[in-house]
């Protein structure tokens, strides 16, 4: 590959490199060393030369330079790697083998060496020759692949690298690259690490020893940097029988985050598509660059730092000031601006964040630049207030970007905005748009049976439930009650006067203490829907949820029937669900929502949050406070694996341990915990405590996210930590903490005592101590609040790759126990055959565009069926691990094989067939791979289009006239007329009424038949006395049929077979089975009729001859064929794939 020119000094480099060719003025030479027989000294001297030295110093084989006459100065031009070997050396070209190198020369040959002559000044000449190269360059550098990388000559020069050292196909994208240490041991293994979109390759030559390590990221089952004896830092990757650990980077921090971003893509793209959507730039994994890694990152600590939709792409991250007036300055901090938000977040944690939707923008301004405001702007938005940023890096593309995506927004989201609404008012809704007039619909009328509330559809119900519940409740509040609820009101106003009270308030840490206390009950749903900003979704999808109502009720499937069966388990406690408004209300917003979203449809927990919201927050409100939660604070929770509350759960194992290890030390089995815990995630814990109190918490996710659970159930653990070590077991270890949540309270509350779904320890002898709600929040504030979104995220990252994969061993698992039992295969082997079939099948997705018949990994299937092949998959693990190899001739069976496993006709195979065929070609009785052999030369099996149609076999060729009796090498003869006759007789008397009979073989499907048989002894050590067996049974077989067939049309048996063996007379001097066509016409042409053979009939002859018994019967080592199958699974796969390439490469040069 052609690399910029530069000069080299050829003072000692000449000792390191040997001239292969010369011209004029060009040298071709080879790195010494490189292709020498023997592994000289000097080679191997230079070989771990070029491994130790850094990455300017690594060089490839061959090299082209310029020379220049005259001058003691070449300029290298093109060559394999880096040039090293010189005083002075620079980077130039790169050519990994001689071919490609010699494709080079051969264009400067062609090209420029005769116009070189017509130069009469050197210096003219370099000059030509360099802008020539360079020109070349240029042309190949406008590949996107060179291009996005910061340095495109070096990525190239790896790339080719990387290629040629792994040889993958071309749809293996590599993404970047490393010099680092790989330790085996103590040893440490200097080389370079290549991080593909499928793999992790890590590639050394030291001392003439080459290592080579591949790891797809699906196989890695843990990612983590930790130290050693030598190293304080490394980076640790464990697969399932292996540990590796990688350090000596210049930049651990870049590499590992680079890792941990692929390892996650690939293997949720790949393990965890049921509910996993890729960002639009990563769509299409050939294209993805660490750029986009990068980007991707960022991208997710956005989303999940301000809960923002799944689908906000960040454009720009800016440093800044914001004016905080609350404080009387500006604020460092941050800028993000996404397509439909400008956010900011200030550098101290917690100080200031503000959300600012755009389509809350009234306009986006420049200041006058002073010394005290460097490049300010102001936003202004609809609740009349400003937000001034100052110290704004490219401030005028900046404001640009955002102006246009201010428009759009506006002109796809316009905002219909009543300024007649009392700013104080906060029961007005912040956005007016024509579906939130709510307060003109009706209360749904005096309760009716559930199939009218269907039929009739009615109108969302324009009031929170507890507000209906307290109007029809005939209890008087409390008022020391009330007082304490109008004290927090007065707290929330003044508050509101000085933050704002719209979305766009400023979140300081005052707001995050006053919802540590509880929201007052009147403000609750309202500021829930701010701090989630669902009041954004709400205004701009005017009708949406209206129309839901409407597609959705009525309907009839799996998850109305789900939801049906959870209605009346939905906070029965509470008056609001005792009665059918309630209900209605429910069933509408969860119906609604599994018609929005049917990947998630309806899961249990949900029911439960509902209802909550539904207490709280109007009818519509509750919907898009559900579409919050479910798509972008709990993402992953709602769906058939519960992925999301999964890896939190191992999340919450991570921090009991850093932040209480003596509990965790107590308790070695921290999984227990974690599956008591689960429901503390799942409802945010409204089902295990008084709902009272739950709604405090509620109150705590909506502002803080995922964090105040994880923080609040520390908490609930360090409060119990003394009688949790010294609970025995599982058991009451659970009851303890049933019996805490369950006497937690809320004294503020001015609505009813409500307990939880699992206060089944009520009946308590002695009075139990109880929690104020309050308290505990702040407990867990000040004790637990220290945990970053960014760290959250990381090691949601780190503990994805852990239930992912312990997804699959469960897989694999289930799918090994079906099997174990079936087959005479041993469990270790089956395991290794399970991970050649998955890896069969993850092959084709990281290379091969997705074929309809091929589907992707769907975990939501049953196990056994998650991973199935096609035929083209299948035939490469058929030439790897069956015993039946034939040369040629295997490919053709593989399509047989699967053609005759596939029951079901639709062109994929689970892994049970798979074994099971395996099972028998292993172990099976030799009438069992008899009849398997048997079977893959009849229908369905083989079939009229049959690859092998084309062979002369299809016809029938066999000749009759084959003497039956044959000599033998000591002299001896064997008479089979006899035995043919008494055969005859006895498959005539006896049938396997144990099983279906077997459908005859014709002609046709014999021949197909004896050239499997025949390709199968091809090389093995009997081969001789195979082939001789083989043609002795194949003409007593051709015998059998014809005498088969003139029988049926006599209809006398013995008679016929007779006649038939009398006609056919000895004759020595044919001794072939198959026969010219031209010899016999006559008797091939009566042959076509009717001529048949049976399974008993192929099975007993095949029996007479010893050599044919003991081959199918010796005992099959499946070992050895698992080993190689591991070690060219790869190679054969990138082989079958560079065939496919050829014919289209043809067709694209014709």
């Amino acid at each position: 590959m052609w690399l910029k020119p530069e000069e080299v000094l050829l003072k000692n480099a000449l000792k390191l490199w040997v001239t292969q060719k010369s011209s004029c003025y060009f040298i071709l030479q080879r790195r010494r060393g490189h292709g020498e027989g023997g592994g000289r000294l000097t080679g191997r001297l230079v070989g771990a030369l070029d491994a130790v030295l850094d990455s300017s110093a690594r060089v490839a084989p061959f090299r082209i330079l310029l020379q220049v006459p005259g001058s003691q100065v070449y300029s290298p031009i093109a060559c394999g790697e880096l040039l090293n070997g010189s005083d002075i050396y620079w980077a130039i070209a790169t050519g990994a083998t001689f071919e490609e190198i010699n494709q080079h020369w051969d264009w400067l040959e062609q090209n420029l060496l005769h116009t070189l002559s017509v130069f009469d000044n050197k210096d003219d000449i370099a000059s030509f020759v360099k802008g020539k190269v360079k020109a070349l360059i240029a042309e190949e550098s406008s590949s996107r692949l060179a291009e996005q990388e910061e340095e495109p000559e070096k990525f190239r020069e790896a790339l080719v690298k990387f290629e040629a050292r792994f040889n993958f196909p071309e749809a293996e994208k590599l993404v970047t690259y490393y010099s680092c240490c790989c330790w085996k041991g103590r040893v440490p293994r200097q080389g370079w690490l290549y991080l593909s979109i499928n793999h992790l390759c890590f590639y050394s030559f030291f001392l003439g020893k080459e290592l080579k390590l591949v790891i797809p990221w699906v196989d890695i089952q843990k990612l983590e940097r930790t130290s050693n004896v030598f190293l304080t830092d490394t980076i640790r990757i464990t697969t399932q029988n292996k540990e590796r650990d990688f350090s000596m980077f210049l930049n651990l921090e870049e590499v590992f985050k680079i890792m941990e971003q692929l390892a996650d893509v690939t293997l949720r793209r790949l393990l965890d598509n049921e509910v996993f959507d890729l960002d639009p730039d990563l769509q299409e994994p050939s294209q993805i660059t660490k750029r986009d890694l990068e980007a991707r990152a960022q991208n997710e600590f956005f989303r999940a730092f301000f809960r923002l939709p799944r689908k906000e792409k960040l454009h720009a991250v800016v440093d800044c000031s914001l004016w905080t007036p609350f404080s009387r300055c500006h604020t460092v901090g941050r800028m993000f601006a996404s397509d439909r938000y400008i956010c900011f977040a200030s550098r101290e944690n917690g100080c200031c964040n503000v959300v600012l939707p755009l389509r809350e923008v009234v306009s986006i301004e420049k200041m006058e630049d002073t010394s005290l405001l460097p490049n300010p702007i102001i936003v202004s938005i609809r609740s009349k207030m400003a937000f001034q940023f100052i110290e704004l890096k490219d401030r005028e593309n900046l404001v640009d970007s955002l102006l246009v995506r201010l428009r759009q927004t506006h002109a796809n989201h316009p905002v219909h905005y009543d300024t007649s609404a009392g700013e104080d008012d906060m029961a007005s809704p912040v956005f007016y748009s024509t579906s939130m007039c709510s307060d003109k619909f009706e209360m749904v009328s005096s309760p009716s049976s559930k199939e009218r509330e269907k039929e009739k559809s009615p109108l969302p119900h324009p009031k929170p439930l507890t507000a209906v519940f307290q109007q029809l409740g005939s209890q008087s509040p409390d008022s020391c009650l009330q007082s304490r609820e109008q004290i927090k009101i007065s707290l929330w106003n003044d508050h509101f006067v000085e933050y704002g009270r719209t979305v766009c308030m400023f979140r300081t840490e005052k707001i995050r203490k006053l919802v540590a206390m509880g929201i007052p009950e009147s403000l609750r749903g309202r500021l829930w829907l701010l701090f989630s900003d669902a009041v954004t979704d709400l205004a701009s999808h005017p009708g949406y949820y209206g129309n839901l109502v409407e597609q959705s009720l009525g309907r009839c499937c799996l998850v109305t029937e789900e939801i049906e069966r959870d209605l009346h388990r939905s906070l029965p406690e509470h008056p609001a669900f005792q009665n059918e408004t309630g209900i209605a209300a429910l069933r509408r917003v969860l119906t609604a929502y599994a018609h929005r979203n049917p990947k998630i449809g309806y899961c249990q927990s949900m029911n439960i949050l509902t209802s909550v919201l539904l207490l709280y927050a109007k009818e519509e409100e509750a919907f898009w406070l559900l579409v919050a939660v479910c798509e972008r604070m709990l993402p992953d929770y709602f769906n058939h694996r519960v992925i999301g509350a999964q890896v939190d759960q191992s999340v919450f194992e991570e921090l009991i341990k850093d932040h209480l290890p003596e509990l965790a030390e107590h308790l070695n089995d921290l999984s227990a915990l974690a599956s008591i815990s689960l429901s503390w995630f799942l409802t945010l814990f409204l089902s295990i405590m008084p709902l009272e109190s739950a709604v405090n918490v509620v109150d705590c996710f909506f502002y803080d996210g995922i964090k105040a659970i994880f923080q609040l159930g520390l908490a609930v653990l360090e409060a119990n930590a003394e009688e949790l070590c010294s609970s025995k077991d599982d058991g009451q270890a659970l009851m303890i903490l049933s019996r805490f949540l369950d006497h937690i309270k809320n004294e503020d509350s001015p609505g009813p005592r409500i307990g939880s779904h699992h206060a089944f320890f009520s009946d308590d002898q002695e009075p139990y101590p109880v929690t104020d709600i309050t308290d505990l929040i702040r407990d867990s504030y000040e004790k637990f609040g220290n945990q970053s979104v960014e760290q959250i995220e990381h090691l949601r990252c780190k503990h994805r790759i852990r239930v992912l994969q312990g997804h699959e061993d469960t897989t694999k698992q289930n799918v090994l126990r079906v099997v174990i039992p079936e087959v005479s295969i041993l469990p270790e082997d089956l395991e290794e055959l399970y991970d050649l079939f998955k890896r069969e099948h993850m092959m084709s997705c990281y290379w091969e565009q997705p074929r309809p018949v091929t589907p992707r990994h769907d975990p939501s299937r049953p196990y056994a069926e998650q991973y199935r092949i096609d035929a083209r998959q299948f035939a490469h693990l058929f030439q790897l691990v069956s015993p039946w190899t034939c040369g040629p001739h295997t490919e053709i069976l593989a399509e047989r094989t699967f053609r005759l496993l596939d029951d079901n006709m639709d062109q994929l195979m689970e892994f049970k067939a798979f074994v099971s065929c395996l099972d028998i070609m292993y172990n099976g009785e030799m009438n069992e791979k008899i009849k398997l052999l048997y079977r893959l030369h009849i229908p369905p099996a083989l079939t009229e289009n049959d690859r092998d149609s084309q062979s002369p076999l299809k016809n029938p060729l066999l000749s009759t006239s084959r003497p039956l009796v044959l000599g033998k090498p000591n002299g001896d003869a064997i008479d089979y007329q006899k035995q043919l006759k008494q055969m005859i007789k006895d498959l005539a008397k006896e049938k396997d009424k144990t099983e279906k009979e077997l459908p005859k073989m014709s002609q046709r499907e014999f021949i197909q038949f004896c050239k499997t048989l025949y390709s199968m002894f091809h090389e093995d050590p009997e081969e001789n006395d195979l082939y001789q067996a083989i043609a002795t049974v194949t003409t007593l077989l051709l015998q059998i049929g014809e005498v088969g067939q003139r029988s049926s049309s006599s209809g006398s048996c013995s008679q016929e077979c007779t006649e038939e063996l009398q006609a056919s007379a000895p004759s020595p001097e044919q001794d072939s089975v198959f026969a010219e066509v031209d010899k016999t016409p006559q008797a091939i042409s009566e042959a076509e009729g009717d001529w048949t053979v049976s399974f008993e009939h192929i099975l007993a002859s095949l029996l007479t001859e010893q050599s044919l018994v003991n081959f199918f019967e010796k005992p099959l080592n499946i070992k050895s064929k698992l080993e190689n199958a591991k070690l060219n699974q790869y190679s054969l796969k990138t082989l079958d794939m560079s065939h496919q390439s050829q014919p289209e490469l043809k067709l694209n040069n014709q």
